[in-house]
């Protein structure tokens, strides 16, 4: 191990890398050293894309690490289970890393925003909460059996301000908070191994995933509120998809990860408390940040003379959550 790839001989799964965080996430691990497996229903590449397992594979493989594609559909517990089994045999009982990242309801999502849930029929909360919910479960249950023997691990959860408050629709924002808590409580079980479990939101707000991007090119993406032109810009100023995975680069080599376990994860505060950039050499928005939440609400004069570092203090911001 060194300074370059501090990762060095670990194991990682990452579901869903074949876009977006899950493949940025993938992208990071694997530069710094790790072998990491990667899951997704989408194999083989299509045309010239590059989304596809085996296209994030090869783009692991060209920055030093290891990549490799298992396709799995995350809602067959048959097929998860094969997974691990797989990881198992091959790396000898090691797993070092999971990133539950997989979603399937994205589109599902970005389609009926703010739409009141009597208005959608009910399966919508089985599409956005079996993967994206149900799956992290199964994952984490099969991922601590081979941690806990060796007494140690992280695992880690991909969230978002939905599990604060309201965020697209119900079905969204209960799944995001189950999340959350799936994190917290599972860091409970575990901190006795040496296992940290945590729930990492993206804190610029959105992430430059290809989907998104597609969508808000052909304005499929509205916003209560909020004007189709700042969307664009908070959008275009928001963090790239490796950004979370320079975040959990950062966790798994911290030694002292277990004061941190069983929390939520800002991933703005981990490049401020850790000292790195976005991949464009950026800091990303903090929506802590006062300026930050001044641009979005239009006024940005105002926010051009407030400090970035001065921020809502953590019991404010999260008061939405409380329920006593």
């Amino acid at each position: 191990m060194d300074n370059l790839t501090p990762l060095a001989g670990q194991v990682a799964v990452v579901t869903g890398a074949t876009r977006g965080i899950g493949r940025g996430i993938a992208l990071q691990l694997g530069e710094a050293g790790a072998t990491v497996y990667i899951t997704g229903r989408t194999l083989k590449s299509k045309g010239n894309s590059k989304l596809s397992l085996e296209g994030t594979a090869e783009e692991i493989e060209s920055r030093g690490g290891k990549g490799i594609p298992v396709q799995c559909d995350h809602s067959k517990d048959e097929e998860i289970k094969a997974l691990f089994d797989r990881v198992k045999a091959e790396q000898h009982g090691r797993l070092d890393i999971l990133v539950n990242n997989a979603y399937s309801a994205v589109e599902r999502v970005l389609g009926n925003i703010n739409q009141p849930f009597w208005e959608q029929e009910p399966e919508i909360w089985d599409d956005v909460n079996n993967v994206g919910l149900r799956n992290h479960y199964v994952c984490s249950v099969y991922a601590a059996r081979l941690m806990i023997p060796r007494k140690r691990g992280l695992i880690v959860n991909i969230s978002s301000m939905g599990g604060l408050n309201y965020l697209f629709n119900v079905a969204y924002g209960v799944g995001k908070a189950a999340v959350d808590r799936l994190a917290a409580d599972t860091a409970h079980d575990l901190k006795k191994y040496n296992i940290a479990s945590v729930s990492l939101w993206p804190a610029s707000g959105p992430v430059q995933t290809e989907l998104a991007i597609d969508m808000l090119d052909d304005s499929k993406i509205h916003v209560e509120g909020v004007p189709a032109d700042m969307l664009k810009h908070v959008w275009c100023e928001s963090e790239s998809t490796e950004y979370s995975g320079k975040c959990i680069v950062a966790l798994a080599t911290d030694p002292n990860i277990m004061q941190m376990t069983g929390k939520v994860l800002l991933t703005a505060e981990l490049g401020t408390k850790y000292g790195f950039k976005d991949i464009n050499g950026k800091c990303p928005p903090n929506m802590r940040s006062i300026s930050t939440l001044l641009r979005m609400g239009g006024y940005i004069k105002l926010a051009s003379w407030i400090p970035s570092w001065l921020k809502i203090p953590m019991f404010i911001w999260s008061a939405p959550a409380y329920k006593f």
